[in-house]
């Protein structure tokens, strides 16, 4: 019986060397054979082995039936106004999932996915209104990467600097896919671990293994209120890991990383923007070297009525924060017109255009 095809983007890379040296040492390939594919999975973004032209032609047949790229398919593309530019990727099983790409003046940030749909169910997020359909493959998690990357050499003419792993999906709740795909982007890839960040709504047992890695992964919060009851009614995971259980997990993981915590708190008109829930805010935050992303909530139509704060009483809420000493910021919802912005994955589809192949996806 034949054995499986391997896909290169999910496995170490010094697994992916070592079975790249096995398959040209059993041709009789010179070692180089090895370091030319590296090249073209980690450097040249290689859809496929015939764009290994270095490459007898033979080579990139049997390489073919022996390994896989994971190349995705891209079936929409949506542009904004402020240059956010999100993708619909389909999969080799017919399930789709979303990455944006995010352009500032001194970054360009991969928001890419891991799970296809989430089963979270956040109150404020379209994603699990849509509910959970399977986990992400390490190599599904990757190839956005190496997908988005040919996008950004192309459109935005630079290279991503930056990667969250804030798409559609909790990447702690497909845990052994998602450190394999760190491995994969730090070792192979070459991105720094204080470039990546990991997001997650606070599940516990996720975070003290991420505390318990050598690399300086960065962590976010996805917490949006600070007393439990309403942070139940918004994100039903405070009944499995309550805030006090989380923030001992945040302490520990401080302990072990030295680096500091972000929290993202969406501001949702009337619902979680009084200067009391501020205040309740830096309290349970005290003793934590953190940073609060303020998000204006993004309207998710035909699932939601909520609005966004009002710039005032965002700016009250800014401002009790950083009377008690949490720095904090607002966040400017970007891709918003496309439904890419923070909580709006997986919505609208009438604002994307088929994919024109001249743009090289």
């Amino acid at each position: 019986m034949k054995e499986p095809i391997v896909e290169l983007l999910g496995i170490s890379p010094e697994d992916a060397r070592a079975s790249l040296r096995a398959f040209f040492k059993a041709r009789n390939e010179a070692e180089f054979r090895t370091k030319q594919v590296e090249e073209w999975l980690f450097d040249r973004h290689a859809r496929s082995f015939n764009e290994m032209t270095n490459l007898p032609s033979n080579l990139q047949v049997e390489l073919g039936n022996e390994f896989s790229l994971t190349e995705l398919e891209s079936t929409y593309v949506a542009r904004s106004s402020d240059g956010t530019v999100k993708h619909l990727w389909r999969l080799d099983d017919g399930e789709r999932v979303e990455s944006v790409l995010i352009p500032t003046k001194d970054r360009l940030t991969l928001c890419l996915s891991s799970q296809v749909g989430c089963a979270l169910g956040c109150q404020f997020c379209a994603t699990g209104h849509f509910g959970f359909r399977r986990q992400l493959r390490p190599a599904e998690i990757v190839a956005q990467y190496s997908n988005s990357s040919r996008v950004a050499l192309h459109d935005f003419e630079r290279p991503i600097t930056n990667i969250v792993y804030m798409g559609m999906g909790e990447p702690l709740a497909n845990l052994d896919s998602v450190i394999n795909s760190l491995n994969t982007l730090h070792r192979g890839f070459r991105k720094g671990a204080r470039r990546i960040t990991i997001s997650t709504v606070g599940l516990v047992p996720g975070i003290l293994k991420l505390a318990q890695r050598p690399e300086p992964f960065e962590l976010a919060i996805s917490l949006h209120a600070p007393l439990h009851e309403l942070r139940l009614e918004l994100m039903p995971i405070e009944k499995r890991y309550p805030l006090p259980d989380l923030f001992e997990a945040l302490r520990s993981f401080q302990r072990q990383k030295k680096r500091r915590i972000s929290f993202e708190y969406t501001l949702i008109d009337g619902v979680n923007d009084e200067p009391k829930l501020a205040r309740a805010l830096a309290d349970i935050a005290r003793g934590l070297t953190c940073f609060v992303n303020l998000i204006p909530f993004n309207p998710i139509p035909a699932i939601s009525e909520w609005r966004a704060s009002s710039p005032s009483k965002i700016a009250r809420f800014s401002e009790v924060l950083t009377e008690r000493g949490i720095q904090n910021a607002v966040r400017r919802p970007r891709g918003r017109d496309i439904a890419a912005a923070c909580g709006q994955l997986r919505l609208a589809r009438k604002a994307a255009v088929s994919v024109n192949k001249k743009e090289g996806l």
